[in-house]
This record gives C-alpha cells, sequence and structure tokens, in this order.
C-alpha cells in the first residue's frame, strides 16, 4: 500500500489552503490524497435530561421529541461533514490530483489519526480550526494535540497557498532537527527546491560540524544548499529571515534537544507556527 496525503479538513478558512498544498504534494510526490473531515465529540447529540419534573404522560412525549430532534442533528452534522469533503474533493480535483478518496469519521481526532497515520506520509493540517480564537492569535488545540501525538511528518497549512521554491531548516543540533535534513534528502517533495539550513545562536565547532554534515547529506542527494549560523533568538531571527528573504516553508524538529519532549511543544516551534506566514512542517 503506498503512503498517502492526510489532509484533515474541517470547514474552516484554513480548509481550502489545505487541500491546495496536499495537492501540491501529491504532484510533487505521486502520492494520493486522503481528505478526512472527524465529527468531534463536541458535535454529538446533546443528552441533556430537558424533561424535568414533567407528569409522566407529557414527559415521555417530550422525550419521544428530543430523541427525534438528537436523531435530525446527528443527520445534519453528517450531511455538513460530508458537504466539507466534497468541496474538498471539487478543490483537490481542479488542482489536477486524480488519486483521492474522502472519510467521514467520528470520535476524537487524535485518536482517529493514531488509527490511520501508518498509512500516512505526511498529515496536512491548518494552523487554526473553525473554532480557533483569531483574535488572540491561538493555535488550533487540534493542532497542537496532533504534533504531540503523530509519528509523521504534520505540514501546517498557511492561510493561502503559494508555490513554494525556497526552504529554510531551522537546525538546532536535536535528534529532530536532524532527522528533518534526513528526511528532506529523502523525499521527491524537495527536489529541485533551494534548501537553507540556520542555526540561530553563537556559532561553536559542535555547531559548524553540524551544518557542514547537513550541507553534505542535502548535497549528495542532488539539492541545491547552503548553511548560516545567526546572532540572537531563534523566536525572533527566524521570522525575520523568512518575512526577509521570502522563504516559502520552513521546516523544523517539533521539539529542541533541550525540551521535555513528552510535554511541550518546543517555544520556538510553538512562536514559528503561530507567527509564520508561510508552511511549516514539523518532524518528530
Amino acid at each position: 500500500m503506498s503512503e498517502k496525503i492526510i489532509a484533515l479538513v474541517d470547514g474552516s478558512i484554513y480548509s481550502e489552503s489545505v487541500c491546495n498544498h496536499a495537492a501540491w504534494i501529491a504532484k510533487r510526490t505521486q502520492a494520493p490524497v486522503e481528505l478526512i473531515h472527524v465529527l468531534g465529540r463536541r458535535e454529538a447529540p446533546d443528552k441533556t435530561d430537558l424533561s424535568g419534573a414533567i407528569r409522566l404522560g407529557a414527559r415521555t412525549k417530550l422525550m419521544e421529541e428530543l430523541a427525534e430532534l438528537d436523531a435530525q442533528r446527528a443527520k445534519l452534522v453528517s450531511h455538513r461533514g460530508r458537504a466539507i469533503l466534497e468541496d474538498a474533493r471539487t478543490i483537490i480535483d481542479r488542482d489536477g490530483v486524480t488519486e483521492t478518496t474522502t472519510r467521514l469519521r467520528h470520535g476524537d481526532i487524535v485518536e482517529a489519526i493514531g488509527e490511520i497515520e501508518s498509512e500516512a506520509r505526511v498529515i496536512v493540517i491548518g494552523k487554526r480550526g473553525e473554532a480557533a480564537d483569531f483574535a488572540k492569535g491561538h493555535l488550533g488545540s487540534n493542532l497542537e494535540r496532533i504534533v504531540r501525538a503523530s509519528h509523521r511528518p504534520v505540514f501546517v497549512a498557511a492561510r493561502a497557498f503559494k508555490t513554494i521554491e525556497r526552504v529554510l531548516v531551522a537546525y538546532d543540533g536535536g535528534t529532530s532537527a536532524m532527522k528533518a535534513v534526513d528526511h528532506i534528502a529523502r523525499s521527491p517533495l524537495f527536489a529541485g527546491l533551494a534548501v537553507t539550513v540556520v542555526t540561530v545562536g553563537n556559532e561553536t565547532p559542535e555547531s559548524k560540524k553540524g551544518l557542514a554534515d547537513a550541507k553534505a547529506l542535502l548535497q549528495a542527494a542532488g539539492i541545491q544548499a547552503e548553511t548560516r549560523v545567526l546572532p540572537g533568538q531563534p523566536e525572533t531571527e527566524l521570522g525575520k529571515l523568512v518575512d526577509e528573504e521570502g522563504f516559502g516553508m520552513v521546516v523544523m524538529g517539533a521539539y529542541g534537544h533541550t525540551r521535555i519532549r513528552s510535554l511541550v511543544i518546543g517555544s520556538t516551534t510553538t512562536e514559528m507556527v503561530r507567527s509564520c506566514k508561510v508552511p511549516v512542517v514539523l518532524m518528530r
């Protein structure tokens, strides 16, 4: 079974971008796309008992009416989910991808991803979901949960799709950063793209060797690569570099090597995903 591009669509304003980016990945990797919409527990019918202390006959009738309303609501939620998937498939088809499937799932989104991620090449998700607080700039809670749980690369789509030609790799020498470079070297997704590997902080013999090894690995794979060391703080300098030099995508480890990996996403990672206007690929 070939690995799929799993694209999560929820009907938010990020859904079209998720589809556009999934199609772009599919055309470069020749992988099929599976569009998934998850009906979460918050969309389950309301089980609250509204009958109160009504006399028995009236209470029975009310309960029957409430049960019918629950059934109608569940049916409408499913219809909406299928409509979201149909719209998403139309976008994927329009972008020229011919091998696409759809799947409507029920339950918790992380559990749903856990059941199918062995089939995935990459998981594509929007930066924020339908219920995100845009005013406060919060990341979608599902995004953070998926990044913590997934063992596959997570591609966080920006709000709008733009053709990607230049890639910035945030390299801190940690295990997930080294895995990111190895993934780039092996993946057809990055063929023909210009890659810059950047370390932020003081230059040390260790960081110089790490960057040299990363460059050699990428060049051996036929990828045009250069390296840089920038002074300052990663949260500030990486975002500034993306804006000033027009990088189209950032690749980084989901966790820095000094972070408690099982508990939190690294602070630099969180800030990059929150502030970047380009897609961010997170590697475990």
